[in-house]
């Protein structure tokens, strides 16, 4: 879901927008056109954390910054089982 609110709406109630942000973007309009977004912070932090590497998601130490990994199992004549001694 998404709301879209023209500038001058946005300004008399920005906390009309600010709850509206917590169910999906609030496009904001100029002359009817779109010219800003308004995200809630877990919906900036899902687009801002796109693109890291492995590497740089592991050295985040905010908890927010946790994230989904899933291991690709490889197959083929050169794969075999790891053994745990």
């Amino acid at each position: 879901m998404h709301t879209r609110l023209s500038s001058r709406e946005f300004n008399q109630d920005t906390g009309h927008a600010k709850r509206a942000a917590k169910e999906g973007p609030v496009f904001i309009t100029d002359r009817g056109e779109p010219s800003h977004v308004l995200l809630s912070i877990e919906d900036y932090r899902k687009l801002a954390f796109k693109g890291k590497s492995l590497a740089e998601a592991l050295a985040d130490p905010r908890p927010e910054a946790d994230f989904e990994f899933e291991f690709e199992t490889i197959k083929g004549p050169l794969s075999k089982p790891f053994e745990f001694d």
